[in-house]
């Protein structure tokens, strides 16, 4: 454990958690979060072009693509990301220094989604919003091989999810799905949630259920399109899952990979030992956040490789049909 992963550990356990101890006030986190952005500066060759003024279109957030227009390598590759924070606060803005760190790396360009946020728009609407996302980037001719869903906590469970309601649609699945910290079970399951609570040093585990009524409202907490863990992964996209092992929602991760798993999907679950709550996002200061930013970046290059491999390869063989 690097010594800047333990004074995040340090800062976290006295500036953050005691927060989850209280009752949640929506206003208060919002306002706490925006006093405590940190806007990293753009990559150098990369530009940022926000399209928050766009309230009736379905790409509302902010691009990070390359300053020239295309990717080193020529290939184009796409992250969908869908930032984490309860389903009731943060934003894209808050999020910049993990995708920030993780465009320049898997060589993609990142469009950070602004999904609405409750208790103003209750589930599913933050879901409502990633799937119309997806599909908008394949009108605008982006192949969904060379696209992955990603996203943290709250974000990546919806990334999650939006991939289960996209195969439930029949939609043309993306290269894969990218997962940070996922926050799948909103029933509060998990036997982390107790074993870990007095070891995060973010949460303690009776925050979790309190943020789960703010979005879920009077649905059922068990819906698969809520808490992807009680979903049939079977026919959804490699995954890769990262989480620290003592998070309180670590059992959200390993049940989702034993799931995966179990309905033949490829999924890596990777449990870093001592590490915080989405501790990618603290690149480029910790350098167990670096190191698992390369190893996200690798998984995107890889699944969108493979799938844009196999859409070739099912091209040739329907001409030769």
């Amino acid at each position: 454990m690097s010594w800047q992963s333990a004074l995040a550990c340090w800062y976290l356990r006295r500036q953050f958690r005691p927060e989850t101890l209280k009752p949640i006030n929506v206003e208060r986190a919002r306002a706490l979060t925006s006093k405590r952005v940190w806007s990293p500066r753009v990559p150098r060759g990369w530009h940022l072009r926000e399209t928050y003024g766009a309230t009736d279109a379905p790409l509302v957030g902010e691009w990070l693509e390359r300053a020239d227009g295309g990717t080193a390598g020529g290939a184009e590759t796409t992250v969908l990301y869908c930032h984490g924070g309860g389903y009731y606060f943060c934003s894209p803005r808050t999020h910049r220094s993990l995708t920030f760190a993780l465009a320049p790396r898997a060589d993609a360009r990142i469009f950070s989604l602004d999904y609405r946020l409750a208790p103003e728009h209750r589930f599913p609407a933050a879901l409502d919003d990633a799937t119309a996302g997806y599909r908008q980037l394949l009108a605008m001719g982006i192949a969904p091989s060379s696209i992955v869903i990603a996203g943290d906590s709250a974000g990546g469970g919806l990334a999650l999810a939006t991939l289960v309601a996209l195969r439930d649609a029949g939609a043309p699945m993306p290269a894969g799905g990218l997962l940070f910290s996922p926050w799948t079970d909103l029933a509060t399951t998990g036997a982390s949630l107790r074993t870990n609570d007095s070891v995060d040093p973010m949460f303690c585990g009776a925050s979790i259920e309190r943020a789960a009524k703010v979005y879920l409202g009077d649905a059922s907490p068990t819906d698969p399109y809520a808490s992807p863990v009680y979903a049939d992964l079977h026919g959804l996209p490699p995954l890769l899952l990262q989480a620290g092992s003592t998070e309180v929602l670590l059992d959200d991760s390993r049940r989702v990979a034993d799931n995966a798993h179990a309905a033949g999907v490829d999924c890596e679950c990777e449990v870093w030992k001592n590490l915080p709550h989405v501790w990618p996002m603290f690149a480029p200061f910790m350098p167990e956040a670096n190191r698992a930013l390369d190893r996200a970046a690798a998984f995107v290059r890889r699944a969108t490789s493979r799938a844009a491999n196999r859409a070739q390869a099912s091209s040739v063989t329907s001409s030769v049909r």
